[in-house]
């Protein structure tokens, strides 16, 4: 037999070999696709049970069909989304935001996951983690009212007023009938010290919203810093209706009639503050200054005490008070 046939039989031999191994790897990706295609369907079918169980209110149940799920198909981004829905409607807001954030990881498209991730944590107090889901939402949706609106709230709280004010504004542009956005407007313009535009503001959101305390007190102390005290009053009255064991409404109160000088009702709406919100060191601060004004005019030595005790209260709940504390010094002489 010649070299060169003996060369042809062995290239033929080779290429046969080689045709079997690659067919065998091919049967064996065609299984393994075969395989992941069943687990995926699998899992597909536990979410839709666990779907339907959610609907229903089971929970738990619901909360081990989408575990099971999840083990299956690990990049099943709606199961991971619903599970954060479940644990969201049982307030384990914790355990809701890990599975929303898993499902925003696996799709960065998801604006309902990234919200909902920004409400989770919004409630949990993760300020950074929820204004970050809330913006992405905002990219992914730009007129989505309440993604807007919830991001210039978080911004507020993080004392990013600048970009607070952008997304509030932007929720106003979308929504100009609502009053939240105008809520946080105000509280933007306070913080800024421009007393006028806050009181426009909150004005505009009593307009839309009517007489509700967390309306009437901001405005009320905008009125207070503006010193229009018996408006302000009258405000905290209404409010103090609606709410009477607001203990800020109380202690405002209890302001503005000390600057209307009164201090005998001035003394009742402090003490009320200090009765719901014992360690209300504003509450004992002012209550101090009330029993002091009325005993300067009585020349009374018990209500100058009773003010004294006020003022040292104050202070172990407060002790950063350098006025005051040199007026205590100055009248415990």
């Amino acid at each position: 037999m010649s070299v060169h046939i003996r060369r042809c039989r062995a290239a033929i031999g080779f290429a046969v070999a080689m045709i079997i191994l690659l067919s065998c790897g091919c049967a064996r990706q065609q299984q393994q696709q075969v395989i992941t295609e069943e687990r995926r369907q699998e899992a597909i079918s536990l979410y839709v049970d666990a779907l339907m169980l959610n609907e229903l209110n089971e929970h738990d149940e619901a909360l081990e069909k989408l575990q099971l799920a999840t083990e299956l198909d690990p990049e099943l981004a709606v199961a991971f989304s619903l599970k954060g829905d479940v644990y969201q409607a049982t307030e384990d807001f914790e355990n809701s935001a890990d599975s929303y954030e898993t499902a925003t990881e696996l799709d960065p498209w998801s604006f309902k996951d990234f919200f909902n991730l920004g409400k989770v944590t919004q409630v949990m107090k993760q300020f950074v983690r929820s204004v970050q889901a809330y913006v992405r939402a905002c990219e992914i949706e730009p007129e989505h009212y309440e993604a807007n609106l919830n991001a210039g709230k978080v911004y507020y709280h993080l004392k990013e007023y600048d970009l607070a004010f952008d997304y509030a504004s932007h929720a106003k542009k979308i929504d100009p009938n609502s009053a939240a956005p105008e809520i946080i407007l105000g509280d933007i313009f306070e913080v800024r010290k421009d007393h006028p535009k806050a009181i426009e503001a909150y004005r505009r959101a009593l307009e839309r919203q009517g007489n509700k305390p967390e309306i009437l007190v901001p405005l009320a102390v905008a009125y207070l810093r503006t010193g229009r005290y018996e408006a302000a009053a009258e405000l905290l009255d209404t409010s103090l209706e609606m709410d009477p064991n607001d203990f800020m409404a109380h202690q405002y109160m209890g302001f503005a009639h000390l600057k209307l000088r009164d201090p005998d009702s001035a003394i009742i709406s402090y003490e009320t503050a200090a009765q719901i919100e014992p360690e209300d060191w504003m509450a004992r601060k002012g209550l101090g200054i009330a029993y002091m004004i009325k005993a300067n005019y009585a020349g009374d030595k018990a209500l100058k005490q009773r003010g004294l005790d006020q003022w040292k209260m104050s202070l172990e709940y407060k002790p950063d008070q350098p006025k005051l504390q040199m007026l205590l010094d100055k009248y415990s002489k």
